[in-house]
């Protein structure tokens, strides 16, 4: 395979178990996994899939990141109040300065590329 195309082979990246912090949680007992299938630019550029178990936590975003729903619902809701359902086929960036909740209604999993802003 060439050196510059990367297939996303899960099996071939060993999964990071996680969780939000405990004073982010709301709901739940959400728990994550991410298979981190590259890092590039001194760590500041990032893809792969992440996945999480139901439950609700906040979030807050100074990175900026492409998401794909694979499976499952999440609901992500702005501070400005609004929700947005999230399905499998739905794609969507947050941008830096996004903040709000995410629920985990049905396990979700995700393809994801962030960018961390140094």
């Amino acid at each position: 395979m060439s050196a510059v195309f990367l297939p996303f082979d899960l099996d071939a990246v060993t999964p990071e178990e996680d969780a939000p912090a405990p004073d982010r949680v709301l709901a739940g007992d959400p728990r994550f996994t991410t298979w981190l299938v590259e890092a590039r630019d001194g760590d500041t550029l990032f893809a792969g899939v992440w996945q999480a178990t139901p439950g609700k936590w906040r979030i807050s975003y100074d990175e900026w990141e492409f998401c794909s729903i694979l499976s499952g619902r999440s609901v992500v809701t702005g501070a400005d109040g609004v929700a947005r359902e999230l399905k499998p086929g739905d794609s969507f960036v947050l941008r830096p300065g996004f903040s709000g909740t995410w629920e985990v209604l049905e396990t979700t999993r995700k393809l994801f590329v962030i960018r961390l802003y140094p």
